[in-house]
């Protein structure tokens, strides 16, 4: 066997806290999708919880396998670090409506004393809301995405664990944020339209494009941290760039353009309609005890209180 290959396969991080944060997440989300499972199977189906466990499955193989340790050698397994944390975790864990699961999985005490009223606060609501708005979500992941790989900021990131902790935070954060809207998991209601979404994931892959192409045609190595640190294999420090921009390219394209292709056909051919279906409280409870006791919508963070009213003239609708 390849030395350096035995070696990727024996360098396996010790991180207890993340792994029992992992598996204490998954717990309380499969505790409270079985309670709605049961409650109303056609809403919360089983795919939920396979793409709950492939969201944090995904974050272990990024922060506890491996490639942890190996991104501060080549630059390619640290993209595709990168990529694990803002292109694959956050959609799976959007696509399994990660809200009232995990809400309902808590404990009673702490859903309705603690978090139930912060999700009810009217600020908290109306900062989620903006900063999921698709202009303020491509903005922040943008900026993320470029500032981190400016050489100051990634070299710093590589030197201390601290900033490569915040940098891991910065684009997992807002790539959360800016899957947000193209998923728009259960309960949201956006008001934006979704043909705002087109042009939200066509500027998203350009900007990603530009990026990986300054990394795959740079004719010297952007980082001196791998151009002065140990070299494993025959690769050079500009082959190993040039490899992690092609990375950052075909793979992150596809992460955009597939789910432009499949919002575009909806947009065009239109989607099946899901039949709306309300909860009725328990026999003897009242709304309010229903709404605490997870049976009833709560008003939730990107939900607001009253439908949009569609406007009087769409241009959209003409033939």
């Amino acid at each position: 066997m390849n030395p350096t290959f035995d070696a990727f396969l024996r360098s396996w991080p010790v991180e207890p806290w993340f792994l029992c944060g992992l598996l204490l997440t998954a717990v309380v989300y499969l505790r409270g999708w079985l309670v709605l499972h049961r409650r109303d199977a056609g809403r919360w189906p089983r795919g939920g919880p396979i793409a709950f466990a492939g969201g944090l499955c995904t974050l272990f193989l990024a922060l506890a396998s491996p490639i942890e340790p190996f991104a501060s050698l080549w630059l390619q397994v640290h993209m595709l670090q990168h990529l694990l944390l803002m292109m694959i975790a956050p959609p799976l864990l959007w696509l399994s409506a990660p809200l009232f699961p995990l809400l309902r999985g808590l404990p009673r005490p702490i859903r309705t004393e603690w978090v139930v009223p912060i999700l009810r606060a009217p600020f908290l609501r109306r900062l989620f809301e903006r900063l999921t708005h698709p202009v303020s979500a491509l903005v922040l992941f943008t900026a993320a995405t470029w500032i981190w790989h400016l050489p100051l900021f990634y070299e710093l990131a590589l030197s201390c664990d601290g900033w490569h902790y915040l940098q891991h935070v910065c684009f997992l954060g807002t790539a959360l944020l800016f899957w947000y809207p193209v998923i728009r998991p259960f309960p949201s209601r956006p008001r934006w339209s979704p043909w705002l979404l087109i042009p939200y994931l066509i500027l998203a892959d350009v900007q990603n494009t530009v990026l990986a192409a300054v990394l795959t045609f740079s004719d010297q190595p952007l980082y001196s941290y791998y151009a002065l640190g140990p070299r494993l294999g025959n690769l050079s420090a500009l082959e190993d760039q040039a490899g992690a921009g092609v990375l950052m390219w075909v793979p992150g394209s596809i992460a955009y353009l597939v789910p432009l292709f499949v919002i575009g056909v909806r947009l065009l051919f239109g989607a099946p309609q899901v039949p709306k279906r309300r909860l009725k409280p328990a026999p003897g409870r009242t709304l309010g005890q229903a709404a605490i006791a997870g049976r009833l919508e709560l008003p939730v963070l990107g939900q607001p209180r009253t439908s949009p009213k569609p406007a009087a003239f769409d241009l959209l609708r003409l033939p």
